[in-house]
């Protein structure tokens, strides 16, 4: 699986925090994971902690989906699934706390 974290990260310069929708699902995750929903908008509209984009596919073709990390250290990153069409919609957000880089690299060279 490739990295699409550089095309992603220009997809997502053309939208603004207004443009983010979080979903039910992802609410109830972000409650219970104790995430700062607005610490998820600020990631996703500057991207500069986006390390890992992977690609998912979608029911739609007019949507793009995406599972997202974003890297704080060694031991701790954000990880969205975010949907792309007319806007931005969050599926999910978690809160990984130990070393994330080996799930990485285990999706990315399966």
């Amino acid at each position: 699986m490739r990295n699409y974290s550089n095309c992603l990260k220009k997809k997502l310069a053309s939208f603004t925090k207004e443009d983010i929708i979080i979903s039910k699902h992802a609410m109830i995750r972000i409650t219970q994971r104790q995430i700062d929903i607005e610490e998820i908008k600020e990631n996703i509209i500057n991207p500069k902690r986006l390390e890992y984009a992977i690609k998912q596919s979608s029911d739609k073709e007019v949507e793009e989906k995406y599972d997202c990390y974003f890297d704080y250290s060694k031991n701790l990153c954000h990880r969205y699934v975010i949907v792309i069409e007319n806007n931005i919609i969050v599926v999910t957000a978690i809160k990984i706390n130990r070393k994330w880089q080996n799930i990485i690299s285990k999706k990315v060279n399966q």
